[in-house]
């Protein structure tokens, strides 16, 4: 066998090198969950205060902080922009359909960072804000624990028309349409059925299930006549009435969520379609019976998600305050 030239040895070498350069240069390689073990070791307990004491005094905040995270990341990655207000020369992602009067707790945001601030001034970024507080919500509410990886940078623009695209699952969504838009993002079947998982605590709106409380047949009717009472038909009287999302334990976080699908007691569509004779409802039987191995999965989920396209190195910016680029 003949040895390769010294030339073509180099030349692997340097393919090699490329590849490697290529892998740790990727965004979500340049997070750790020891990012500021060193700039700002007091974040975690800055945060933690501030989102114990906001869900203490309203438990659905738990469940709003997530979410928050959630339409963060789906929306040009993991970069805080959800966050910035608009003024009268900008529009951010707050007014989108998926958003508007919808998303909350930008008010606890702005107080952790104000806390994070006096802690480390200029060290932490809003978006990092947002992950440890989704982590430290999910805890406080009785769900699992996963070590928080940090390193994201603020992004200094929003973007309205990507809001409103299609990227954050509407409750109307079919299965396909989840498993494409979760796909899309870079999360598996697994990922999206045990983030959905997160439907165990808060609330949602009358207009987001009128159509399936009154025009579905895969629904309990007893389920149905309940919700029916504050949810009129037609709308839009009552659009604003909400409903918890989990009807057994709705400011907990555990796996009843499934145990309702099983059930027939998913309040918005998109719910119900993960148990509805369909390639998911194997994963919602095992998380129905097996709350371990949900809380386990919806950790890595997590984890998983808040690799989505994070602004990382000299990309972005450190916000002083999370409502407005600096």
């Amino acid at each position: 066998m003949a040895r390769p030239s010294s030339s073509s040895s180099s030349s692997m070498a340097i393919l090699a090198l490329a590849f490697l350069v290529i892998f740790t240069s990727s965004s979500s390689a340049q997070l750790s969950t020891n990012f500021y073990s060193k700039s700002c070791p007091k974040v975690f307990t800055a945060v933690k205060s501030v989102v114990q004491s906001a869900v203490s005094k309203e438990r659905r905040m738990g469940a709003s902080l997530v979410r928050l995270f959630f339409h963060d990341c789906f929306v040009k990655g993991c970069d805080g922009s959800i966050l910035l207000e608009d003024t009268s020369s900008f529009t951010g992602e707050q007014t989108a359909g998926p958003n508007n009067n919808s998303v909350r707790g930008f008010n606890v945001v702005a107080k952790i960072k104000s806390r994070v601030e006096k802690v480390c001034p200029g060290i932490v970024s809003c978006a990092d804000i947002l992950a440890i507080a989704a982590r430290d919500s999910t805890v406080i509410l009785g769900g699992p624990n996963w070590n928080v990886k940090l390193g994201r940078r603020d992004s200094k623009t929003a973007s309205l028309s990507a809001a409103n695209s299609g990227v954050i699952p509407p409750p109307t969504s079919t299965l396909s349409n989840l498993i494409n838009r979760f796909k899309n993002k870079g999360l598996s079947v697994k990922d999206m059925v045990a983030l959905s998982g997160s439907h165990t605590i808060g609330q949602a709106r009358c207009s987001s299930f009128r159509a399936r409380i009154y025009n579905e047949t895969n629904i309990d009717s007893s389920f149905a006549a309940t919700r029916k009472k504050s949810c009129p038909f037609p709308g839009p009287s009552g659009n604003s009435k909400l409903a918890p999302l989990d009807v057994q334990t709705p400011t907990a976080f555990d796996n009843n969520y499934y145990k309702n699908l099983i059930n027939q007691k998913g309040l918005l569509h998109s719910d119900q379609v993960l148990f509805n004779g369909g390639s998911t409802d194997s994963l919602v039987r095992t998380y129905s019976s097996n709350s371990k191995t949900f809380n386990s999965d919806f950790a890595a989920a997590m984890i998983k998600m808040g690799d989505i396209d994070p602004l990382t190195g000299s990309h972005g910016e450190i916000r002083k305050i999370c409502s407005k680029p600096n």
